[in-house]
């Protein structure tokens, strides 16, 4: 339930008052929860009825003329706002810019042009993406941009740590293929033959959110699948260097690693609420991938909502990956470390002043924070802890970065120079494709000397057995 700091307002007491309409009750819980933290939820229940009895006594009110129009039904449809781009572009700084593409500079130079923007950065693995560039991080100020977070909402990396000698591998390579085989899935459609359980699939706001409620089926049969394109399963050797912060002996282990996001669920979320932010935040055509939701407005509560709701599915995703992986081979991790990309953030700069920190394609690397940077099928993936870096708004890379696109990939790649690749480097792939091809991605090391201010290194994850999509 949607709870406001004060009194444990729910929407429950709101239907109980005669506050029925979804987007109502939304726009109730976000006024009270900003205008009104000191009343007690008696209060406050006061309050409402007395709104819903005479709305036209609280029109002239700045904290209570929204509730009051609702409810008399003058707002009858979504109004617009033109917005200009600024002249004084805010700061961004740029980190490997040497690899980094002109269109995702361009991109980003728009980006510090919005009139919500405050600061940016643009990560060493960037490479153009919708709205903001893969790799680029933008704080705003009580706005949030969809295409700015991203389509796949909350992917994330997750890494069991298991404590088997390096060996493993070599020894039980079919079982683990065949465990991969059994209990992973990937594509669009379809989902894992046994049906799976967690406790994001009871969460009330999938029944609060109106939009939300014919999303739920296909969640529930998604639940431990991954996507398409750079998605992947797979299991490898991880070194952790001495002294590293998760307090654990340097030595090699075998590891598990995942990378996905929130599936359908999370596509459906971006697509409907961008066209929200298109049609209310009127910018320059060049710019409009960018319209943002005011965060005091109700479609802007009902993103970050849902937003947040979507992360925590991709975090499930990977939680049932993990625990069926390990289960079907018997072991057990000894740590995990995860966290995710496409997102946005409720944080304070270091001058005080609070923002939304959006990070499309790049890594939470605040002080001593843990994250995965990988590289490719055949490259290593890096273990890294964060430094907490003002310039780069706490961020790092997400990954290496692709060198070409998806087509190009394609076209520079045939299969059998792609399965030499995997073997002179020892990999064994399940599924893929030549779009994914090792060539296509940027050469992590570069990518790591990029940002050595940014991040330390705990360890290296080397690929083994790899699982992806393939068409």
């Amino acid at each position: 339930m949607y709870k406001t700091h004060m009194g444990n307002l729910r929407t429950k007491d709101l239907s109980k008052i005669g506050y029925l309409n979804d987007q109502l009750r939304s726009l109730v819980i976000n006024t009270v929860s900003k205008s009104f933290k000191h009343y007690s939820k008696q209060q406050l229940l006061d309050l409402l009825v007395a709104i819903k009895n005479n709305p036209e006594a609280y029109l002239a009110n700045e904290q209570t003329n929204k509730i009051a129009e609702r409810i008399i039904g003058r707002v009858q449809g979504a109004t617009y706002t033109v917005h200009n781009l600024v002249d004084e572009p805010v700061p961004v700084k740029i980190y490997g810019g040497k690899e980094i593409e002109q269109s995702a500079k361009r991109q980003m130079e728009l980006a510090r042009l919005l009139p919500v923007s405050v600061q940016g950065a643009l990560m060493p693995d960037a490479h153009m993406g919708y709205g903001l560039p893969i790799g680029g991080v933008l704080a705003t100020e009580n706005a949030v941009i969809p295409y700015a977070v991203g389509m796949d909402i909350g992917c994330r990396m997750a890494l069991s740590i298991i404590d088997e000698s390096e060996g493993f591998i070599k020894r039980y390579a079919y079982q683990i293929k065949q465990a991969l085989k059994n209990n992973t899935h990937f594509g669009m459609e379809g989902g894992l033959d046994i049906r799976q359980e967690h406790e994001v699939l009871e969460s009330s706001i999938f029944d609060e959110i109106a939009f939300l409620k014919p999303l739920k089926g296909k969640a529930v049969r998604q639940l431990g699948t991954s996507g398409k394109g750079n998605h992947f399963v797979e299991f490898g050797e991880i070194e952790l260097f001495s002294d590293n912060t998760l307090g654990l002996p340097a030595k090699k282990y075998v590891a598990l690693l995942t990378h996905s996001g929130s599936r359908g669920l999370g596509a459906a979320i971006a697509m409907h609420y961008t066209k929200i932010a298109m049609d209310r935040c009127k910018l320059p055509r060049h710019a409009q991938q960018l319209a943002w939701l005011d965060m005091d407005t109700e479609a802007g509560q009902e993103y970050w909502i849902s937003m947040t709701l979507a992360g925590d599915y991709a975090k499930a995703c990977h939680d049932r990956i993990h625990t069926n992986l390990l289960k079907a081979l018997g072991l057990k991790s000894i740590c995990m470390v995860d966290n995710h990309h496409n997102f946005a953030w409720k944080e304070t700069l270091e001058d005080g002043k609070e923002v939304i920190l959006h990070r499309k394609g790049a890594t939470p690397a605040g002080i001593g924070e843990l994250g995965i940077i990988p590289g490719s099928m055949t490259a290593p993936a890096y273990l890294v802890s964060g430094k907490g870096n003002k310039d780069a708004l706490y961020s790092a890379s997400h990954g290496a970065g692709r060198a070409m696109s998806r087509k190009k990939a394609k076209d520079s790649m045939t299969s059998s120079t792609m399965k030499k690749l995997l073997s002179k480097s020892g990999v064994d792939l399940i599924g893929g494709t030549v779009e994914e091809n090792p060539l296509a991605y940027k050469d992590i090391d570069l990518v790591m000397a990029a940002q050595k201010e940014l991040v330390d290194v705990q360890g290296k994850f080397y690929p083994r057995i790899v699982r992806m999509h393939k068409d």
